[in-house]
């Protein structure tokens, strides 16, 4: 776990000499090992595989990516692991590196069984900003003839079972107009107040999204949510902004409900807000990016994963959560999946992020019980 955090996994960093590190340990002891680089080459996918080579297993599933961390913030380096009463911090602690390292320190142990199923490793990279690694990794898993059958996804739950959360949709929407002086703005196309009616809008449909939401929903709340990041407009007070960009996300509980707001939200604008902007001037334009579109993980009747992390736990039953993880893309290509790994979610993304040696010991215990398993299947 040291040498994990010591890699600086910042989204807006490469991840090669991490996942270098991790094809290397886990290639020394004998597992089929591919790294699947991105477009730009500086990021990297790990998919690695112990025991036969046949349908079916479970994928041990884990983020590489870490948040910024502001060092005068931190009471020691958030780059290299301290260990105090009973804690283990640094950035990355239980969001993941936890998880990946005593996925990594059970290895040895998964080498040496004869393993009946085999066990997969899959380490992604940009899960902090859209899941990215994750959608590329379940596009090329669904390709294969032998596929994964179930997953678990290591994100910090204190060990509990997690079988739901909502997806997260999130995009970056620029406004285009034509500057001038803000003592004649009717001459101009003011990009700012075409954002404000941008952003108006999104807040209206709050109220539809409550309206839609299923009276059995077992989230927190309810109902699919929206939230505007940041907006960011204009250079001065007496001057036509020229430019605007909102950056704002949508959380369905429903999986129509991503669709719903995304393509209102086109329709407002194409037909709204465009047509008013080019009346003044003809260059005017709305452009939103898709930063990521990732799916929620659905609660099911019949849920295998859950099922067998139960038995290797011993909890009683599983919960849903309002964060998101990669987990629904993993049951978008037909496996079964559950979110359980160690540490508190209310520790990450903060400083002095911590994960504790009693939840990586629970941690432990649970892969060790799963190589057992797999071993006598």
């Amino acid at each position: 776990m040291a040498d994990l955090i010591a890699c600086p996994t910042v989204s807006s960093e490469s991840n090669l000499e991490m996942m270098a590190y991790l094809a290397d340990r886990l290639t020394s002891l004998g597992a089929r090992t591919e790294l699947f680089t991105d477009p730009s080459g500086h990021k990297a996918n790990l998919f690695a595989t112990i025991g036969p080579d046949r349908p079916g297993g479970i994928v041990l599933s884990g983020h590489s990516d870490v948040v910024p961390a502001v060092a005068e913030d931190w009471a020691s380096d958030p780059f290299e692991m301290v260990e105090r009463d009973g804690r283990l911090y640094g950035r990355g602690a239980c969001d993941m590196k936890g998880f990946i390292a005593a996925a990594l320190a059970v290895a040895p142990d998964y080498a040496a069984a004869e393993l009946a199923r085999p066990v997969h490793f899959a380490f992604t990279y940009d899960e902090e900003v859209g899941c990215l690694g994750a959608q590329a990794l379940v596009r090329e898993l669904a390709r294969r003839e032998h596929r994964p059958a179930m997953a678990i996804i290591g994100e910090p739950t204190l060990m509990h079972l997690v079988d739901g959360h909502k997806g997260c949709c999130e995009y970056t929407t620029r406004f285009t107009g034509t500057a001038g002086h803000g003592s004649a703005p009717e001459r101009g196309v003011n990009a700012a107040e075409y954002a404000a009616r941008y952003v108006a809008r999104l807040l209206e449909l709050r109220g539809a999204l409550q309206a839609r939401a299923n009276a059995d929903s077992p989230f927190d709340p309810p109902w699919s949510t929206i939230n505007v990041g940041r907006i960011e407009a204009g250079v001065a007070h007496n001057v036509i902004a020229a430019h605007a960009q909102v950056d704002w996300e949508t959380r369905p509980v429903r999986p129509e409900d991503g669709p719903f707001v995304s393509e209102t939200m086109r329709a407002y604008a194409e037909e709204v807000l465009l047509p008013a902007m080019r009346a003044v001037s003809p260059e005017a334009a709305i452009e939103t990016e898709t930063v990521g579109e990732v799916a929620g993980l659905i609660p099911m009747p019949e849920n295998e994963a859950r099922k067998l992390v139960a038995e290797l736990t011993g909890a009683n039953g599983a919960e849903v959560v309002a964060f998101g993880t990669e987990a629904g893309l993993f049951q978008s290509i037909g496996m079964s999946a559950v979110v359980c790994g160690p540490g508190s979610i209310e520790q990450a993304h903060r400083p002095d992020e911590y994960v504790s040696l009693d939840q990586l010991g629970a941690c432990l215990r649970m892969l060790e019980r799963l190589g057992s398993r797999l071993a006598a299947a």
